[in-house]
């Protein structure tokens, strides 16, 4: 787990993006209990309203689900639902206004491609 730091976001999503990324990432694997409110509430010193929010959020993308009783755990197909999200964001994010900006400057998408190839070289 990595520490709240981004300022920007609520908290609640810094939670959900810290267990989305540790989905991401293979810290957590599909079917295995994600750490319970009580435990990111200590590590954070947070309220566990706040981490229960965060959690609830990941329930509702069907990211993790409940076991009454258990704990929550990350639902199988979890992680390739988050890299096809985070894919198509990046698409949005980044790739369509370079490929906006390449345009701009009258560069053709093999050109862009050649600068990326050439700056992954180095």
């Amino acid at each position: 787990m990595k520490p709240i730091l981004d300022e920007s976001l609520p908290i609640f999503q810094q939670i959900a993006q810290i267990i989305s990324n540790d989905i991401v990432e293979g810290q957590l694997k599909e079917e295995e209990k994600v750490p319970s409110e009580n435990e990111l509430s200590n590590f954070y010193n947070i309220n566990r309203a706040t981490v229960r929010k965060g959690l609830q959020s990941l329930v509702d993308e069907e990211i993790i689900y409940k076991k009454r009783g258990i704990g929550m755990f990350v639902r199988e197909g979890a992680k390739e639902k988050l890299l096809n999200e985070r894919k198509k964001q990046y698409r949005k994010e980044y790739i369509l206004p370079l490929l906006a900006e390449a345009k701009r400057l009258g560069m053709s998408v093999d050109a862009v491609l050649m600068l990326i190839k050439e700056e992954d070289k180095e």
